[in-house]
This record gives structure tokens, sequence and C-alpha cells, in this order.
């Protein structure tokens, strides 16, 4: 259900094909994000899911700040169908640490 920071950047590496979905709100996104990523806030579902329905039979790794909200959000994904949805534990803040410091911590 989680994936660390560090395999999704070796996925991103390798050119693997998901999806990187930020659950945050428009204000952290606007401060923050990974590259590439897509924002579907999590206030902004069920309505949201929509937007993702392209992508069903996708990968899709969610994160957030710290990793709480990315796995609700996994979780609720999985519950409507989307199998391969995953939550990237430690979220940007881990990321910002790890993988990319140029990303700002908040």
């Amino acid at each position: 259900m989680q994936i660390s920071c560090e395999a999704v950047h070796a996925k991103r590496l390798r050119g693997d094909l998901f999806v990187l979905l930020d659950c945050r709100e428009e204000d952290e996104w606007e401060f923050c994000h990974i590259d590439g990523a897509i924002l579907v806030p999590m206030s902004g579902l069920p309505s949201g899911v929509s937007d993702l329905e392209p992508h069903r039979g996708s990968e899709i790794i969610v994160y957030c700040h710290h990793g709480v909200r990315s796995l609700r959000v996994a979780m609720w994904l999985q519950q409507q169908g989307f199998k391969s949805a995953t939550s990237m534990s430690g979220g940007i803040e881990e990321w910002s640490l790890k993988i990319d410091a140029n990303v700002p911590r908040y």
C-alpha cells in the first residue's frame, strides 16, 4: 500500500510509466510540488476522481505533505477500483530531504 520516495525516484529515473498524484491543497501545491505530478486535492474527492478516470488501469502513486492524507486517498482510490493506487510514505517532506533539496520544505 506504500512506496518509499527512493523507490518512486528510481521509477522516474528508469522511465517507468505511472501517475504521480498530489493530494494536497492548491496553496500547498503553489508553494512546492514534484515536477510531473498532477493535483487532485483530497478535499476535491470524490468529484475530482473523474480527472483520474483515464488512468484507472495505471499505477497511481499519491503523495501529500507527510504521507497521512495520501495513504487515505490511496485506500479510497482502491475502493473505487483504482487497484494500483499506492501512497508515497513520508510525502513531499521526505522527498525534499532525501531526493531533491530544491523542493522547499514547510
